[in-house]
């Protein structure tokens, strides 16, 4: 039997499909919070326990987005990666506004002032912190199988996008210009092959079944997807180690803050381009998903 054929639950006899990982497997494995889609590399990626598992080199994926956290998270970790590492951040922000209780060594009060949120700080005129948006997603080919954590980068949320290529936020816009949730959705996720750095673009591909839609409701609510979006970084036991930072990042940092004491240029939030999302041609507010999805693909077809 080979490896691709072990791992495909449809090979699976039933018993095995929907039986639960053991104790002794998980003493084995270790923790290493929920599992998830990387796209690192532009790769989607699986990890279970912190270790990639297996990976899809696929230009795109097709996702329920079951739910999302509801603010965009901050995270700053500092220091130059080194590949391999699985260091948690610094520090980090579930709110935006200030840094949560549980980092030991905050990187200033409030994220309005602090250094890390100002333009140069990080590489070029970026900063240091970035934001993200935590998800939580299940396969289309497997709605009954695992939830899985997407952490989307700053990228993937936020811009203007274009017709078949929008970024998070206004891809929801979007759907609920047509009152329609991003829960009631089959989405494809694809690699923007024009950005340099990991940037998923989506788009919707067809409405789920009635049963699907039930199912993935039921998701959404599950202990599992809770944890998908909720920011913790207990199952990281070194967020304490100092991170060697070089000196040509501090000097960057240095200077960047020096630079903007007296007139910070600082970031309390992304703010959307005031592009709106595309429109569909025809009826406002369609009495179903999939007329929508045509007149999408129909418009698609005249370019």
């Amino acid at each position: 039997m080979s490896e691709l054929t072990l791992f495909n639950k449809d090979k699976l006899p039933a018993y095995l499909k929907k039986i639960e990982m053991d104790d002794s497997s998980r003493s084995l494995l270790g923790a290493g919070g929920p599992p998830r889609i990387s796209i690192k590399g532009n790769v989607f990626r699986k990890f279970v326990n912190g270790q990639e598992v297996m990976k899809n080199e696929d230009r795109a994926m097709n996702v329920i987005i079951l739910r999302t956290a509801q603010e965009d998270y901050r995270t700053y970790y500092g220091g130059v990666y080194k590949e391999g590492e699985n260091k948690g951040p610094k520090c980090w922000s579930s709110d935006g506004v200030k840094p949560d209780s549980a980092v030991k060594k905050p990187q200033a009060d409030t994220c309005a002032n602090c250094p890390q949120n100002i333009a140069g700080s990080g590489q070029g005129e970026s900063k240091a912190c970035r934001f993200s948006r935590w998800t939580a997603v299940a396969l289309e080919n497997d709605i009954e199988g695992e939830v899985l954590q997407l952490v989307l980068p700053a990228q993937s949320i936020f811009g203007k996008g274009e017709k078949g290529k929008l970024p998070l936020k206004q891809y929801a816009k979007f759907l609920a210009g047509h009152n329609l949730p991003i829960t009631a959705v089959v989405t494809e996720m694809r690699f923007d092959t024009d950005s340099a750095t990991p940037k998923l673009t989506f788009k919707p591909v067809r409405p789920l079944e009635e049963a699907e839609y039930v199912k993935c409701r039921e998701l959404a609510d599950s202990p599992e997807a809770m944890s998908a979006i909720t920011m913790t970084f207990k199952s990281y036991d070194d967020t304490d180690s100092e991170i060697e930072v070089d000196e040509e990042s501090e000097a960057i940092v240095k200077a960047a803050a020096a630079k903007h004491a007296t007139k910070p240029k600082v970031e309390t939030a992304p703010v959307d381009d005031d592009e709106e999302p595309p429109k569909v041609k025809g009826k406002k507010n369609p009495d179903d998903v999939k007329s929508v999805l045509d007149q999408w693909a129909d418009d698609d077809d005249e370019e």
